[in-house]
């Protein structure tokens, strides 16, 4: 392994999270075609392949650092882009069943050859806007963790993502910094939406050693039938 497999390897054993030569072989595969593909469509505006490395795929995984996979079958991410984080967390974490959505066909298309390209099974990328998946009975509450990674606010993000979350369930939100002042300018749209905030978890990003934060929330019961309103309202009009 060269000194950048090596640093992210060491990284990630710190974290306790532990990847066959197989799986890191998949991270080099899919750095690569991210390099590529984004030649001909704006994936990602990171292709130096260290910070590749670090800000997309150890970031992705960081998920993994407060939320214990293991306890995690169906997993959604919602505005994935070039498939950040499920597609990291479904290399480290085979057993994973994931749902990506997003509203950019091009996204999608690029999202089912890498899936296809490294070898993953139980992927499913769906073409649509948040709102519109989430109203249809196989997406709705159905997924135990949902994810999202520096979408949108988390007043908006609440609509985009619990009404997938199942009872029970767990939306993580990927954030920056600043992020409690958005959770306190959420505080309507959980119990609109039947959320409850947990935890935040911060850490610093190697390298750079920029702040990073997880937003934990849990579903406290079904989404109601209002809920989310039509594609665009949200972010037009948050619940705040």
């Amino acid at each position: 392994m060269d000194n950048i497999l090596n640093n992210f390897t060491d990284l990630l054993n710190n974290r306790g999270i532990r990847l066959s030569e197989s799986q890191l072989h998949q991270f080099e595969l899919y750095y690569r075609e991210l390099v590529d593909w984004n030649e001909r469509m704006n994936l990602t505006g990171i292709i130096e392949r260290e910070q590749v490395y670090i800000k997309h795929f150890y970031d992705s995984l960081s998920v993994a650092f407060f939320v214990p996979m293991s306890d995690h079958l169906k997993i959604a991410d919602i505005g994935s882009g070039a498939g950040f984080p499920s597609i990291p967390l479904k290399i480290a974490f085979p057993h994973l069943r994931v749902t990506i959505v997003d509203s950019l066909n091009k996204r999608i298309h690029f999202l089912n050859h890498i899936t296809s390209f490294l070898g993953l099974s139980d992927v499913q990328c769906v073409h649509a806007r948040a709102e519109d998946a989430a109203r249809l009975p196989v997406h709705r509450d159905q997924y135990d963790l949902v994810t999202a990674r520096a979408v949108a606010r988390m007043a908006v993000l609440n609509e985009f993502c619990l009404p997938f979350v199942s009872v029970g369930g767990l939306f993580v939100a990927m954030k920056g910094q600043g992020v409690q002042d958005e959770i306190e300018e959420a505080s309507f749209s959980l119990r609109e939406l039947k959320g409850q905030w947990l935890n935040t978890h911060r850490f610093e990003l190697p390298v750079e050693e920029s702040t990073r934060h997880i937003v934990l929330i849990t579903k406290t019961g079904p989404t109601p039938k209002k809920y989310p309103r039509k594609a665009g309202t949200p972010l037009k009009s948050p619940l705040i």
